[in-house]
């Protein structure tokens, strides 16, 4: 995997929304804190656009995207938001440009379809962590955003986990691939689908029925997704619904059911995905894992 080039003060970061609506007001408040950081800052076209449920429509979100992607002063590129919509524009955006000059694509949830497609078709690392509105004087302060800069200008990350009854103990080392669990399995069949033999799997979720969930890895299962794992991190998986009549399992048990018997270092809580501090993960970056009775650690060097 190429790991994009490490940012330094004066390097620009454009922000552009190519999935849901946010407001601008928030977005100018993240550029506020980037530009603290020493950066400058790029705003796109699709903020504050709306059309329904997106930013702006298809034709708008791809050409803004391409833009930043073939703009070689723009080092980084920070989407707005997720909800949904890069699936709908993926498949008209060129890579070229970026596969020559890797930059930096940060964001989740959504944006997981655009961090598969890159490292599977173009073997390129890219950042999931958190998005605009986490960009707050408050939390510049915090240490989920200070790691956040610290991956962004190439320096070594280290992040612990508590323990946990379904934890399985071990060291593992490999690329970390994954992102959002609902939108792995959307991806699985496609174009963009992940390559995990061999790499440590992280995901996370919110917001689904449980039985759904388990939909959700045994369609990965069956893709063959997890055959050949070398460990597994799940992050949060937030705000989970059951139905009328019990699923019969919590989502503990739902993950250790397709993980646990697995034989490789499986690690439950780690802080990332939709949750307020959300640690960021270079995804395509080789990350060694150790699970213990103390909890979990995962690092990036």
């Amino acid at each position: 995997m190429q790991i994009p080039k490490s940012l330094k003060k004066g390097d620009t970061i454009a922000i552009t929304c190519p999935a849901g609506y946010i407001d601008k007001a928030v977005v100018l408040e993240a550029r506020k804190q980037l530009e603290g950081w020493g950066f400058k800052v790029l705003i796109g076209a699709t903020v504050a656009e709306s059309d329904n449920y997106f930013s702006a429509p298809d034709e708008l979100r791809l050409k803004d995207l391409q833009q930043f992607l073939d703009d070689p002063g723009v080092s980084a590129i920070l989407m707005g938001r997720g909800g949904y919509g890069m699936s709908r524009i993926i498949d008209g955006l060129d890579f070229t440009q970026f596969v020559q000059a890797p930059k930096w694509i940060c964001g989740f949830s959504d944006v997981t379809v655009i961090h598969s497609h890159i490292q599977s078709n173009y073997g390129i690392a890219s950042l999931h962590g958190p998005m605009c509105s986490s960009f707050t004087s408050e939390n510049v302060k915090k240490d989920f955003l200070k790691v956040y800069k610290q991956i962004l200008i190439g320096k070594a990350v280290s992040y612990q986990a508590p323990a946990n009854k379904y934890n399985v103990r071990g060291k593992a080392a490999g690329i970390l691939i994954g992102g959002n669990l609902a939108m792995l399995a959307h991806l699985s069949g496609s174009a963009s689908a992940m390559n995990s033999r061999g790499k440590i799997l992280f995901i996370e979720d919110i917001g689904e029925h449980l039985y759904n969930v388990d939909r959700m890895l045994y369609n990965l299962k069956r893709a063959g997704a997890f055959d050949h794992l070398a460990g597994v991190v799940c992050g949060g998986f937030t705000d989970m619904e059951d139905t009328t009549r019990p699923f019969g399992q919590n989502i503990y048990e739902i993950l250790n059911h397709h993980f646990g018997s697995l034989g490789v270092p499986l690690a439950f809580d780690f802080p990332s995905g939709h949750i307020d501090e959300n640690w960021p993960l270079c995804l395509g970056g080789v990350y060694t894992m150790e699970v213990g009775a103390k909890g979990a650690t995962l690092s990036f060097n």
